[in-house]
């Protein structure tokens, strides 16, 4: 069996949450890779679709605050 039918047969028996982890990390390797990248805004809307498409909710400006906060330890970003 070759290396992309390996991948493929495996790919197939994940549960489709984790079918598209394995893609976005494909992708992610394309275009870490790739010398023609799509601008980063692109490269975001692409992401934001694919979080949309998946069902799952959008953080909105608090959401997003407490997100970083509790990546940076409890430290808020900014003050108000």
């Amino acid at each position: 069996m070759s290396s992309e039918q390996e991948l493929l047969t495996k790919w197939r028996s994940l549960p489709q949450d984790k079918q598209e982890e394995v893609l976005e990390f494909v992708e992610f390797l394309y275009f870490k890779n790739s010398a023609n990248k799509p601008p980063l805004g692109e490269r975001l809307r692409q992401i934001r679709s694919r979080i949309v498409a998946a069902g799952k909710p959008l953080l909105n400006e608090e959401e997003i605050e407490k997100e970083l906060a509790s990546r940076r330890g409890g430290l808020q970003g900014r003050e108000e």
